[in-house]
C-alpha cells in the first residue's frame, strides 16, 4: 500500500529562498504553511525585538505612522537581525466595516520586501471580526460580554475605571484568570468599573489569524505572478476602468470594466477585462436608474 505522491518542487523566483519573518505572536503559523507551499521559499521566523514597542492595539503604546509604514518598519528590523535580503512582516488595523460602518472590520496587510530586485509587494485580506468592549461593575454582565466576545477562544483584556487607565492586565484566557482580574481592576477603579475588550493580538486572536492567513494566500498569488515582459514579481492590478455597459440601455455605468495590470519594475502595463462580465445591471445605471 502507498501513500500519496510527494509534493512537486515549486519552480519560480522564490523557490529555495529564505525569507525573514519577524514576529512575536506567532503569525508564522498561518503565513508561513502559505508561502512555503505556494513559492517554494522557507519563511524563517525571527526574534530579539518587542514588536509591540512600534505600537499596540490595546493603546498604551501608540503605533507611529500608517498601517504600511509599521508592516514596512517590522520587516525591515527583521531583515537586519538576520541579515537576510528578503523579508516580510505584518499589520492589522481594526475600525467599523467599509460599507455601512455597523460591524467591527479587520483589515491585514502583510508586506514582503525584496531587497535584491528592489520590489516591495504587499497581500491584503479583511473580514468582520471581534471587536467589542464593555464599562461595567456587575460581574455577571462581564460574564455574558465574554462569551458574546467569544472567550475563552478569543482573550481579553481588562483594566480599571476606562479604556485608556494604564493599569492593564492582557491575554486573559481562563474563567478563574479573568474573574480574579475583573475583581482586582473593580477595587483599584475610583468609579468602581471595569473596562473590557477583546485582546486584538494575533496569537489571542483566532479569528483576526484567519484573516492574517488570508493575506498570506493573496500575497503568494501576487509573487506568483510575473510580469509578462522582464519576469518580475508582483505583477498585479494597478488601475480599475470603470465604463461597463447597462445591459439595458448600454449606457456606461461606473462598474468596472476592466483592470490595468502592470509591473512593480518595468513600464509594462495590460489592460484585460473582467472575465465573464459583459453588461451591468441596470439598477446600477444612473441613465436607467437615477
Amino acid at each position: 500500500m502507498t501513500g500519496p505522491a510527494p509534493a512537486k518542487p515549486v519552480a519560480g523566483p522564490y523557490s529555495g529562498r529564505r525569507v525573514t519573518l519577524l514576529t512575536q505572536h506567532g503569525k508564522e503559523r498561518v503565513i508561513a504553511p502559505v508561502l512555503d507551499a505556494a513559492l517554494g521559499c522557507r519563511v524563517e521566523w525571527v526574534g530579539g525585538f518587542d514588536t509591540d514597542t512600534l505600537g499596540t492595539f490595546a493603546r498604551d503604546i501608540p503605533r507611529a505612522g500608517t498601517q504600511l509604514e509599521a508592516a514596512r518598519r517590522k520587516a525591515r528590523i527583521g531583515m537586519e537581525l538576520s541579515g537576510l535580503p528578503l523579508g516580510l512582516a505584518s499589520e492589522g488595523a481594526f475600525g467599523p466595516d467599509p460599507m455601512a460602518g455597523l460591524f467591527p472590520w479587520n483589515v491585514e496587510l502583510l508586506v514582503f520586501i525584496d531587497d535584491e530586485r528592489g520590489i516591495e509587494v504587499t497581500g491584503m485580506a479583511q473580514q468582520a471580526t471581534r471587536f467589542a468592549h464593555l464599562l461595567t461593575d456587575d460581574w455577571a454582565q462581564a460574564v455574558q460580554f465574554a462569551c458574546q466576545a467569544g472567550f475563552p477562544e478569543h482573550h481579553l483584556v481588562v483594566r480599571p475605571q476606562g479604556q485608556d487607565d494604564p493599569r492593564i492586565e492582557k491575554g486573559l484566557a481562563g474563567w478563574t484568570a479573568l474573574e480574579a482580574a475583573f475583581n482586582q481592576a473593580r477595587g483599584q477603579a475610583e468609579n468602581g468599573r471595569v473596562f473590557l475588550e477583546n485582546d486584538l493580538r494575533a496569537h489571542a486572536h483566532p479569528t483576526r489569524m484567519d484573516v492574517i492567513r488570508l493575506a498570506a494566500v493573496d500575497l503568494a498569488a501576487k509573487l506568483n505572478s510575473l510580469c509578462p515582459a522582464c519576469g518580475t514579481p508582483g505583477f498585479q492590478v494597478m488601475e480599475r476602468l470603470s465604463g461597463l455597459p447597462c445591459a439595458d440601455c448600454g449606457a456606461p455605468t461606473r462598474e468596472i470594466r476592466a483592470d490595468i495590470h502592470g509591473c512593480l519594475k518595468c513600464a509594462h502595463r495590460e489592460t484585460r477585462a473582467r472575465a465573464g462580465v459583459e453588461h451591468a445591471d441596470p439598477g446600477r445605471c444612473d441613465y436607467c436608474n437615477p
